[in-house]
């Protein structure tokens, strides 16, 4: 390595490699920014479930499912349909009081869809075998834009009320 002759010159050798390092760092900072940035943008819905059960089923062949869907990103997306392999699976929305099944339901930006006794659910058709308390059943969610996701609803009694989750008047809907 090669050492300049004289005092002088030593300090902006020695201001190279901070500025060097703090340039790196920059553009290292810069970089995660906007990778984050991009990955937000394209990814847009942040989404979450919880809240999941399934009332045991009195019927062999049919069953209920309830769930909520947040939406912690800036971008709204669509539930677009579920899959279970424990049998057909189908959205229904609840609309001045009638059911009926429903192509796709908003997950709103900053937001929730909720499925709750009364509302919006999940209808379990044609069972392969009837779901018993204490056991789950997988389901996988699709989206419009985000990937799917995949949730184990635990099965509970018949009469389980559940005490959050299913309100819909939580802090996060706004209402």
């Amino acid at each position: 390595m090669r050492r300049p002759a004289g005092g002088p010159a030593k300090g902006p050798l020695k201001r190279r490699p901070a500025l060097a390092a703090v340039a790196v760092i920059g553009a290292l900072a810069l970089a995660g920014c906007g990778g984050s940035d991009s990955d937000s943008a394209a990814s847009g819905a942040e989404l979450s479930v919880d809240a999941a059960y399934i009332p045991q089923p009195v019927s062999d062949s049919m069953a209920a499912g309830f769930l909520t869907i947040t939406n912690e990103g800036g971008t709204a997306d669509e539930l677009t349909s579920v899959t279970s392999e424990a049998g057909e699976v189908t959205v229904h929305e609840t609309v001045d009081g009638t059911m009926k099944q429903a192509d796709r339901l908003e997950v709103p930006a900053h937001g929730q869809l909720v499925f709750k006794s009364g509302g919006n659910h999940l209808m379990f058709e044609k069972l392969k075998q009837q779901p018993k308390q204490g056991q789950s059943v997988a389901v996988e969610l699709h989206f419009a834009h985000s990937g799917p996701v995949t949730v184990e609803l635990p099965v509970k009694a018949a009469t389980y009320q559940p005490t959050t989750g299913h309100s819909g008047h939580t802090e996060d809907s706004g209402h």
